[in-house]
């Protein structure tokens, strides 16, 4: 695996962090912005829809960029918008900042995912993006525990600051190790690129990746207010759960990058049930707090082990659009971000109570599965010849 994937990786820890800590962190800007938990909760999906709008949008505005440039303007733009949300006067602001942050954090993921498929084997691809996946999975492990507890203790705003300087650290990986990619012989056309949504398969993928994901964090958004409202810990168990759900999101990772590439349907199929199960699981004993903890940790296997798939999926049957294909995967994933949040705040708002949410997302990943299984009853009429790969000579834009 080439040096320069693990230093996406690395980066990707910043902007993780960053997506994921609110989770953590939304009593206190709840009650320092004088709003609602379920309106902090709006934070997250503004981050979230930041993405599904930037990705393509940034993909698009990008595609004939130097791809090196690029990434060093987007790491800084999003350090930028960390700094604006650490100094926020309002609610409104701090909304802002999470939208201008998320935009900037898209475009990277856009880019830096067609750059490390550009730069591996197609049969390294699930590695590939498991790598620049794992630096999410570090940020649950570390960032969003370690954000947990600077807002406990310093305040929400010192978890900004902390992720403003972390993009600081990333921002000189990037400039210094990520190499200069020669220009393909041929340019990019946006037309050709934007070809590959005439595929029901990259809608179906599409779908899977939303629902699959707004699953998980409809119940992962509002897990700090679950953990100490249904499940009675106290506050200061929030961040140890948080680290466990991501060191379980580490483990998922890992293994799900080492098989996917071999069963890639078994890998979606198998991670989307346990997810399922597992969130039915939280439902029903959330009340008790060595299973709210448990199961706590194993969604983050699950919901991990399932995501290098899911992306590698995107990159086979949108092969001919790689930087496209990076694009709608980020756009896919922040759908399921989007909805999942504002569906658990739908059903806390209509009185359900917090365990609820995990009802909510197990009827999403529910719909996952079915179109998991139609995607692959179509791959199977096709032969198999439905996965299409790209020319490696001309794989991505820039340098």
């Amino acid at each position: 695996m080439p040096l320069a994937v693990y230093v996406l990786g690395l980066s990707v820890f910043a902007l993780g962090t960053s997506e994921f800590m609110l989770s953590g962190l939304l009593p206190p800007i709840a009650a320092d912005l004088g709003v609602s938990i379920p309106q902090a909760g709006l934070l997250i999906s503004a981050f979230a829809i930041g993405m599904v709008v930037g990705a393509p949008l940034l993909a698009v505005a990008t595609l004939r960029l130097p791809r090196r440039t690029t990434l060093i303007t987007l790491i800084t733009v999003f350090g930028l918008g960390q700094v604006a949300g650490a100094v926020a006067p309002t609610y409104e602001v701090l909304f802002a900042s999470r939208v201008i942050s998320a935009l900037a954090c898209a475009g990277f993921w856009a880019v830096g995912a067609a750059v490390a498929v550009a730069m591996v084997p197609v049969t390294s691809r699930a590695r590939a993006m498991a790598v620049m996946i794992g630096g999410l999975s570090i940020a649950n492990v570390l960032g969003v525990p370690a954000g947990a507890f600077l807002g406990e203790h310093l305040g929400w705003r010192s978890a900004f600051w902390a992720v403003g300087a972390a993009s600081a650290v990333a921002l000189v990986g990037v400039a210094t190790l990520i190499p200069r990619i020669p220009l393909p012989a041929e340019r990019p056309r946006l037309t050709r690129e934007l070809a590959i949504y005439r595929d029901r398969q990259v809608w179906l993928a599409i779908a899977v990746t939303a629902l699959a994901a707004g699953g998980v964090f409809c119940a992962f958004s509002y897990l700090a207010p679950l953990l100490t409202d249904v499940a009675g810990l106290a506050d200061g168990w929030v961040p140890t759960v948080l680290g466990l759900f991501g060191l379980g999101a580490l483990v998922g990772t890992t293994i799900g990058g080492r098989v996917a590439d071999a069963h890639l349907f078994g890998v979606m199929l198998w991670g989307v049930t346990a997810s399922t199960v597992l969130l039915a699981a939280l439902a029903l004993l959330a009340s008790l707090p060595v299973a709210a903890v448990a199961l706590s940790f194993l969604l983050g296997v699950s919901s991990f082990f399932t995501a290098p798939a899911l992306n590698a999926r995107m990159f086979n049957v949108a092969g001919a659009a790689p930087t496209l294909a990076g694009a709608t995967t980020t756009a896919a994933f922040n759908l399921g971000n989007t909805g999942g949040p504002w569906l658990g705040g739908t059903v806390i708002d209509a009185g359900l109570g917090f365990a609820a949410t995990a009802w909510a997302g197990a009827a999403m990943t529910i719909a996952a599965l079915a179109l998991v299984a139609a995607s692959l009853r179509l791959h199977r009429r096709a032969g198999g010849g439905s996965v299409r790969v790209p020319v490696l000579d001309h794989p991505i834009v820039g340098r």
